[in-house]
């Protein structure tokens, strides 16, 4: 049985970009994607690129680099990426 998902959110120099840490490969090489959702990106990455406010995703090895518009609010877009996170990878 695998060991319970877990995900750390850290802020970044950019107040726009946060990235996530997931105790879980997510991707083994890098890749950006941006919407409209890539029909070639992962489903789990698609569901991040259609929430309001996302303009970019980035994947590596654990992690995942979210940004956002100006205008969207981390503590309303923060906890939809953790959801949609946790849906793929838990």
């Amino acid at each position: 049985m695998a060991e319970p998902l877990t995900i750390d959110a850290q802020g970044t120099p950019n107040p726009n970009a946060t990235k996530f840490t997931l105790n879980r490969v997510v991707a083994s090489q890098g890749a950006t994607y941006r919407p409209p959702a890539d029909a070639a990106a992962p489903a789990w990455v698609q569901a991040l690129l259609v929430l309001p406010g996302v303009t970019q995703v980035f994947t590596l090895n654990n992690f995942v680099s979210v940004n956002k518009t100006p205008e969207a609010d981390w503590s309303v877009v923060g906890p939809q990426i953790e959801q949609a996170l946790r849906q793929a990878f838990a």
